[in-house]
Order: structure tokens, then C-alpha cells, then sequence
């Protein structure tokens, strides 16, 4: 018995495409943010790679649900999301503004 393509599903993202994606949230993302608000001084430079690689996590995320969603595919939808939603919170975790030690450090010296 052959299978039967239904028409409008195309097939997912290869890992390439969302790798490409990722980049591009990436250097969009980090040149926004160190080039606005120059006035109020640089921002560090951790705060520039921690909101570049969120960028990055969520436009990859976000193309990867559109597609599934257009091919109706609604587990992988779910999936993208939720990857999204790691990605962004591991690196708000590992990059925080300013690590839990050195804010208790600057109180106490």
C-alpha cells in the first residue's frame, strides 16, 4: 500500500536551516542591543551576549513553529516552543546580570 503525501506539508526544518536562523537572531539581536541606548554609556558585554543568544533562541524557535504550524504539525509546534522557551532561560540563567556572589561581595565591601 502506498503512502499518500498530503498536499500543503512540506518537510521540517533541517538542522542547517535552523542553525541559519539561530545565527541570524543572534547578530541581530546583539547589534541591536549594543548599539542602542549609546547615550546612557555601553552596555557590558555580558549583557550584549546574553540578549544576543535569547534573540537568537527565539527567532530560531519562532521560525520553527511557523513551519510547523503550516504543515499543520502540531507536536513539533509545541516542541519549537518549548525548545524556545529552554533555550532563553538557560541562557538567562548562566548569564545573568550579575552573579548571585559578586552582588553579595559589593554589599559587604
Amino acid at each position: 500500500m502506498k503512502k499518500r503525501k498530503l498536499k500543503g506539508r512540506g518537510s521540517p526544518l533541517a538542522p542547517a536551516e535552523l542553525s541559519n536562523n539561530f545565527t541570524r537572531g543572534l547578530v541581530a539581536t546583539g547589534l541591536l542591543t549594543a548599539i542602542q541606548n549609546r547615550a546612557a554609556g555601553a552596555p557590558p558585554n555580558r549583557a550584549v551576549a546574553r540578549l544576543a543568544l535569547q534573540g537568537g533562541f527565539a527567532l530560531a524557535a519562532g521560525v520553527a513553529t511557523a513551519d510547523s504550524l503550516r504543515r499543520q504539525d502540531y507536536l513539533s509546534a509545541a516542541l519549537a516552543i518549548a525548545g524556545g522557551v529552554a533555550g532563553v532561560m538557560a541562557v538567562e540563567t548562566l548569564l545573568a546580570a550579575e552573579p548571585p556572589q559578586m552582588q553579595q561581595e559589593a554589599e559587604i565591601g
